[in-house]
């Protein structure tokens, strides 16, 4: 939970909207911010109003798209040409 403090709210929103996604895995949002699945689930807990939480951690637990190590090889991935490119854990800006 020490990574957590000092993420800035942006981050924070971030994190939470890819980890509501379905097709965000765990591990996308541990490389870009340094914060495990672990600490995602307790912060979407902190974050979430409590059924929402409930429903969210009903849908993810398990789900293979979730976890890189256990989605299927031939699993396409999804990437809108509007989403910005991630480099060094950073997100770039537009040119």
């Amino acid at each position: 939970m020490e990574k957590i403090k000092e993420l800035s709210p942006e981050d924070i929103d971030r994190i939470v909207e890819m980890a509501w996604e379905d097709r965000t895995p765990f591990d996308a949002i541990e490389l870009q911010f340094g914060v495990a699945e672990q600490e995602v689930i307790q912060l979407m807990r902190r974050e979430m109003k409590a059924s929402s939480f409930k429903m969210w951690r009903e849908r993810v637990q398990g789900r293979k798209t979730k976890h890189i190590a256990k989605a299927p090889d031939n699993l396409l991935r999804f990437k809108s040409n509007q989403q910005r490119k991630i480099t060094f854990n950073k997100i770039s800006k537009r040119k």
